[in-house]
């Protein structure tokens, strides 16, 4: 098969499939929608003429059950209920697996017999038989399967009730597909073996370092509680994925395991538990792999292209007749044509936001109904574009984001009829664009932030002291929510609850020099903000000098360059005034501890932007502007304070970018 039309069939099924889960949302809110109805139609019926012409017959048979049901529906034959709804988005889903293996194999090993036979069962009994599918369905998928394969695994471990410091957990392992699978687990276990004490292990230990097992290996760990080592787990190389199990009781049934350890009531058997990997897949958001490119952008790049190949010709002439005058002419064409070529070619890169948030609806209506919740879930300024690498690397921090506000931040009906509050609660993801970054807010109108709580909990796993807490204010509490293992939740569930998220979403956004912020009021709601570059990599800079280290500061930040006489000493602190403004001074040598000699009490002062910071740096002198590939900080350097990346010159020096909001 033509990997052209198979790219071209795959990236239209998945905008169908988005299209799709979309209208049944709407109209499973409005039933008597009629253009939802229609635009469901036509979807489906797309999807079927386009399986069955790329010749994967058990896809179309499905969506043609799936049209089938879809039309009596339309028809007015049978009513939209929720129970019928959950079948039809089981059929969206199993076809948006097809098109997931199609893209992998190029061909897909999913059954649809089952959900065939489900759909046409309801076309024939009508609506009433979706539940009672649905019912049987939930009857057959015990988890007795599961713990029957826990309680023979735990049993063969032999760990002394005396050698427990904290609770016994087992950690389910896998390094993934690797050409050398001894060795990549060798090294996971020694990773993990510096962190907790391994009490056992299954298979053995040699048999796990020779990788003599399948797909996975159990090691058995001593730690405080399933969220802590969920989240040492998620930062250790070569592990893949992992699940972790608290099985304290099982193995060592009323021994004593020290009274922290007993006492603590967020450790019970079920805390460690992590959701179900196919939920979580479910709602998982794929690399961005194809754009979209305006007829003009392409015409604009092939203009461009040609000026470049006469440009590149007249230099090549003007330097073997050794024409200086001709070839720094030529350079100066080749600066313009090259800024043009580099703002057409990230103008190309940038996505809609709604490429990523398409998703989002069901996601929300997923886990509203596995809550028992009543939610309604908006988008605004969906058409906001984004770089391609940033929208992907996000993707993943606002599914978190979203989580935590189905979870815990929307109350059920019950709680929000007793607050007096509408039983329906609301979330908005708002996207608004201010000059060369993007505002991203996920709101919701529920319980809030429970300060006390926050700080309790801060206390409990040692995160901050209580004198820290003390002289902290509302803000910088809400921010310890980002702190790894960190979470208020009083039990863990499938959706949230285990401390591990929204580290990631910091983690994330730091890397893409970006910013976060929490603002919450008790009993009114939280609000969660990101604030994003639109694009990435090339920065043009302004280089200052301070002793003998030089910083790049984002031209974009700044707003003037002055000498130090207008400094003035106000309360002990430097500052300077602006336009009736007073901004105070910031010295790079002291802010970066940097020795030799400076030039202390005259130097320059670049006062930046009052929409970013309203302060002043003071440095030895300014030197130039050039525009530089800015590589973000990564590892133990992330989110390092007045830091957002390094870039290489042209000499090889490599040069730190400031981050002004920071700083």
């Amino acid at each position: 098969m033509d990997d052209q039309y198979l790219d071209a069939f795959i990236r239209e099924s998945e905008e169908a499939i988005t299209e799709l889960n979309n209208s049944l949302l709407e109209l499973e809110s409005d039933p008597s929608d009629t253009e939802a109805m229609d635009s469901i139609f036509r979807t489906a019926h797309t999807l079927k003429g386009n399986f069955g012409a790329m010749g994967f017959d058990n896809a179309a048979n499905l969506a043609h059950a799936m049209e089938d049901l879809l039309d009596e529906m339309r028809q007015g034959e049978m009513e939209v209920t929720p129970d019928l709804m959950d079948l039809v988005f089981a059929g969206v889903d199993q076809i948006e697996v097809i098109v997931g293996e199609i893209e992998e194999h190029g061909e897909s090993g999913t059954e649809t017999d089952e959900m065939v036979e489900e759909l046409r069962a309801v076309l024939e009994e009508g609506a009433a038989a979706a539940g009672s599918a649905e019912t049987a369905d939930n009857g057959d998928s015990s988890d007795s399967d599961e713990s029957l394969t826990t309680e023979a695994s735990v049993s063969d471990v032999d760990v002394d009730g005396d050698a427990i410091d904290e609770r016994v957990l087992q950690a389910e392992i896998s390094v993934g597909e690797s050409d050398m699978l001894g060795v990549d687990s060798m090294l996971a276990v020694e990773s993990i073996e510096g962190r907790f004490d391994i009490f056992d292990s299954s298979p053995s230990r040699a048999d796990i370092e020779d990788g003599e097992f399948e797909d996975t290996f159990v090691l058995y760990l001593d730690g405080p509680d399933a969220a802590t080592v969920d989240a040492e787990l998620g930062t250790t190389g070569k592990v893949d994925s992992f699940d972790v199990t608290d099985v304290t009781d099982e193995l060592v049934s009323g021994a004593d395991t020290g009274s922290d350890a007993v006492d603590d009531p967020d450790t019970g058997s079920d805390s460690g538990s992590d959701p179900d990997p196919d939920a979580e897949e479910e709602h998982s958001v794929d690399e961005i792999k194809s754009v979209r490119v305006d007829v003009d952008q392409l015409d604009d790049l092939h203009g461009l292209v040609e000026q470049l190949v006469t440009s590149r010709i007249k230099l090549r002439r003007g330097v073997e007749k050794d024409d200086l005058d001709s070839t720094g002419e030529t350079l100066n064409e080749l600066d313009k044509i090259t800024a043009n070529l580099q703002n057409t070619v990230m103008d190309m890169r940038l996505i809609p936001l709604k490429k990523v948030v398409g998703k989002f609806p069901r996601l929300v209506r997923d886990l509203a109904r596995e809550l028992d919740k009543d939610i309604q879930f908006e988008i605004e300024g969906e058409d906001i574009e984004l770089d391609r690498t940033i929208l992907t690397e996000i993707s993943d921090p606002l599914m978190h984001i979203l989580r935590n506000a189905v979870d815990h931040g929307i109350e059920s009906p019950e709680e929000r009829e007793q607050a007096g509050k509408p039983r329906t609660g609301h979330i908005t993801l708002r996207a608004s664009r201010e000059r060369d970054h993007v505002i991203i807010e996920v709101e919701d109108d529920g319980a809030g932030l429970d300060v006390e709580g926050i700080r309790e909990k801060a206390i409990e796993k040692g995160v901050r002291s209580p004198e820290e807490l003390d002289a902290m204010d509302d803000s910088a509490i809400y921010d310890l929510v980002f702190h790894p293992g960190f979470s208020t939740a009083d039990e863990v569930t499938d959706t949230s609850g285990r401390g591990v998220g929204m580290d990631v979403v910091h983690d994330t956004v730091s890397q893409l020099d970006g910013s976060v912020n929490v603002d919450s009021e008790p009993g009114e709601g939280t609000t969660v903000s990101l604030r994003l570059p639109v694009t990435m990599a090339i920065v043009k800079v302004l280089f200052v000098k301070v002793g003998g280290e030089e910083y790049g500061v984002p031209i974009k930040n700044v707003d003037e360059i002055t000498g130090t006489e207008e400094a003035k000493q106000v309360n002990g602190q430097e500052v300077i005034k602006h336009n009736d403004e007073i901004y105070p001074v910031i010295h790079l040598d002291d802010t970066f501890d940097i020795e030799g000699e400076t030039a202390n009490g005259d130097g320059m002062l670049v006062r930046i932007r009052e929409s970013e910071r309203q302060v002043a740096l003071h440095c030895d002198s300014v030197n130039s502007q050039e525009e530089v590939v800015v590589k973000p900080l990564e590892g133990i350097l992330s989110g390092t304070p007045g830091l957002s990346g390094t870039a290489v010159l042209g000499d090889g020096n490599i040069v730190h970018i400031l981050d002004v909001v920071t700083l």
